[in-house]
């Protein structure tokens, strides 16, 4: 099998988030799992390529999951370098079969997909403030369900420094996902016109935290209904930039994607 590794969304050279494309693999899903969890990725993915598409099947180290943008990213930087005369391609993901148009452009490439349906969610403030270990008081407004194809809760919070200074119940966060079927709380906070900072928590360990999350900034930008910049991952020492344009229901979120060694 042939294995790729990326830094995804990165700002400045030798930032972004890691993930890991996978090639030509036969192996099963448990086996498909372990890989992801001995990785020192934040995803990884296996591209399953027969005559009729090429599908994404996505792992993250504790879960399987039905989407993941910056490994989709990854497996697009792949295909370009493979055809450089190529602007375009689509893959299909594996779980839900869910269509991801992918354009390359001056700016990065680009993956287009389609606002979802969510599961219902009611008033959640003192909940959602519990999970995130703050006072309901740190929160802005009511926090919202939010999907590109992996649904997150979207939660805004008083600032860059109620953001920075979160330190959430990892554990409890997992628990309360696997109850509502969603993948994680995405925290955020507005700067200034379209400028927007997160922090996503979906992951059982704090140093696996994503330094750039693509289906969150898909998802905001879908709820939100407008065009946003997100910085991620500066507390990291990963700072990431993610754009996202919404256009009548479609959202298109895009960076780049770099080659790294290790």
């Amino acid at each position: 099998m042939n294995i790729h590794r990326f830094l995804c969304f990165g700002r400045t050279d030798g930032s972004g988030n890691a993930a890991i494309v996978v090639e030509d693999s036969q192996v099963s899903e448990p086996e498909r799992r372990k890989f992801a969890r001995q990785q020192d990725a934040n995803a990884t993915v296996f591209v399953e390529t027969d005559s009729a598409c090429a599908r994404l099947d996505y792992y993250y180290p504790h879960t399987r999951s039905p989407l993941c943008l910056h490994a989709t990213l990854a497996a697009s930087a792949v295909f370009f370098e493979r055809y450089p005369e190529r602007r375009q391609t689509q893959f299909v993901t594996s779980m839900h079969r869910q269509v991801l148009e992918v354009e390359r452009s001056d700016h990065g490439i680009f993956i287009g997909v389609r606002a979802q349906p969510c599961p219902t969610l009611r008033e959640a403030v003192t909940e959602t403030a519990r999970l995130l270990r703050v006072e309901p008081s740190a929160l802005i407004g009511i926090p919202r369900f939010g999907s590109v194809g992996s649904t997150k809760l979207l939660v805004q919070m008083k600032g860059q420094s109620a953001l920075d200074a979160l330190n959430p119940d990892l554990k409890a966060i997992a628990s309360w996902s696997r109850e509502h079927g969603v993948a994680g709380v995405f925290a955020y906070c507005h700067h200034n016109d379209d400028i927007y900072a997160g922090r996503n928590f979906n992951h059982l360990e704090p140093h696996l935290e994503d330094a750039a999350t693509g289906v969150a900034a898909g998802a905001l930008a879908s709820v939100l209904e407008r065009n946003i910049t997100l910085l991620q991952g500066d507390a990291l020492g990963r700072p990431c930039l993610l754009l996202a344009r919404h256009v009548d229901g479609t959202v298109q979120i895009g960076g780049r994607a770099t080659r790294s060694a290790a």
